[in-house]
């Protein structure tokens, strides 16, 4: 063994009160990439068999957006920033953050049983109602959307804290290196379900719903028991009437000021929403965009496979870009070529064979982005306070999101379904995303750029 390897053996990485040898470390490594391909197979699986449930069920495009896009949106407005909060203040006998995430995942999985059973209770519900049921359709469309909103209350309980939990257990010297390897289990598990199980999902949505929500909650639940989290200081006391309305509105008023009274942080959060949702509108319809033009899901479904492994082999290197040159850069490039794709879409994807080019480049780029961005919180947010700051960016994003999807619904609903407009509109939003991470960047650099940047509070 040569000198620099036994060097790296014997490196101690320290996070908070934690210290991990380079062994323990990757053991740590192991357990939450495990968690978290359970929490990706679930994601990769429950949008695009949601979609394709609705479109069944007799959805129109103005529903699909509103339930796909605007309803955890809608959660995350209200119930990221209470959880988050809540979260950082916490302390307990298992840690602030794995509370957050184990007790929502049983909730998660019973949802997408719900969901699964949508046709048997749909057809139990409409004979429940009698003479005042909404028709049968109409019922399985109740119950999906029932369902859909119970499993994205829970959804966005965890999610709210799962980044917080890496912030707190991942030194920061490998964070970007680690989201590489996250974003790597991602599109592994992507590559899976498009490769494998997409082409069934239109007969077989039971079995997969049923099979993949189990997968879930014994993967999640496992790796919340192994991850262990360290000690924190006390949480800082802050001063709250004692009456009823100041016990609520004070909470408020502090969550305002502390994560939005600075204009830097404002142009972080709506950098990071902007970049976010411009795939949002190829996203969304795309599935019905391939469909109109005569591709069988079956080919769709590879276009993705050839996209996320694409990903998938840039991932790690993406994440080592992250560590050596900053997020922000990463973002800004990958935007801005995006965009460039995008417009070219729009203007040229006419036929199948077009939209297979355009639509794995967006998977790419928009995954590149996604990558490249990762870790940008962790670098840029107030340690202590980490979640707090992750949710007032989720709380600007989910704002994007609430708007965007239904919109764009009514607007193709409207239009005759024109679902070429979706890659004009990705492109311009990119455009308006590059504009807003160049200012970022020139404000990071005032506050002290890589070698001495210190969060602003």
């Amino acid at each position: 063994m040569s000198d620099e390897s036994a060097q790296s053996l014997k490196k101690i990485w320290r996070v908070g009160t934690l210290t991990y040898t380079t062994s323990s470390l990757a053991v740590l490594f192991g357990w939450l990439l495990w968690g978290d391909f359970a929490w990706w197979m679930k994601e990769r699986a429950v949008v695009p068999v949601g979609q394709l449930m609705l479109r069944q069920f007799g959805a129109t495009d103005f529903l699909v957006g509103l339930l796909i896009g605007s309803v955890p949106a809608a959660l995350g407005l209200f119930v990221g920033p209470i959880v988050s909060v809540k979260s950082d203040h916490h302390r307990g006998r298992w840690g602030r953050r794995i509370p957050f995430l184990l007790i929502p995942t049983p909730f998660i999985m019973l949802a997408m049983f719900g969901m699964a059973g949508t046709a048997p209770l749909a057809g139990w519900l409409h004979q429940m109602l009698g003479s005042v049921s909404p028709g049968e359709v109409g019922c399985r469309l109740m119950v999906f959307g029932f369902f859909w909103t119970f499993f994205e209350i829970f959804q966005t309980i965890a999610q709210s804290v799962l980044g917080g939990l890496i912030n707190d257990v991942v030194p920061a010297e490998v964070i970007g290196r680690f989201y590489g390897l996250f974003r790597a289990i991602s599109l592994g598990a992507a590559i899976i379900f498009n490769f494998w199980l997409i082409g069934y999902a239109e007969e077989y949505f039971v079995a997969i719903f049923v099979g993949l929500g189990m997968l879930f909650g014994a993967g999640f639940s496992l790796m919340c028991v192994m991850v262990k989290e360290g000690q924190y200081a006390p949480p800082p006391v802050r001063a709250v009437g004692v009456s009823m309305a100041s016990r609520f509105y004070d909470p408020v008023r502090i969550y305002i000021r502390e994560c939005y009274s600075h204009p830097y942080y404002r142009w972080v959060f709506l950098a990071s929403m902007l970049g976010s949702i411009a795939a949002a509108p190829v996203n969304t319809f795309s599935v019905f965009y391939a469909k109109s033009l005569g591709m069988s899901m079956e080919r769709y479904g590879k276009l993705l496979v050839i996209g996320f492994g694409v990903s998938l082999l840039m991932s790690y290197l993406l994440g080592w870009l992250a560590d050596r040159f900053h997020p922000l850069r990463l973002g800004l490039g990958a935007l801005a070529i995006y965009a460039l794709l995008m417009f070219w879409g729009g203007w040229a994807a006419t036929t199948a064979d077009r939209f297979s080019i355009a639509f794995v480049g967006h998977v790419i780029l928009s995954g590149t982005f996604q990558t490249g961005t990762a870790s940008m919180g962790q670098r840029l947010y107030p340690k202590a306070q980490f979640a707090q700051f992750a949710s007032a960016a989720g709380l600007v994003a989910s704002l994007g999101f609430l708007i965007v999807p239904p919109s764009l619904g009514a607007f193709l609903d409207a239009t005759g379904r024109n679902y070429r407009s979706t890659f004009f509109l990705s492109g311009g939003v990119a455009v308006i995303a590059v504009i807003a991470f160049t200012v970022v960047i020139r404000r990071f650099n005032t506050l002290g750029g890589d070698r001495n940047y210190v969060a602003p509070r």
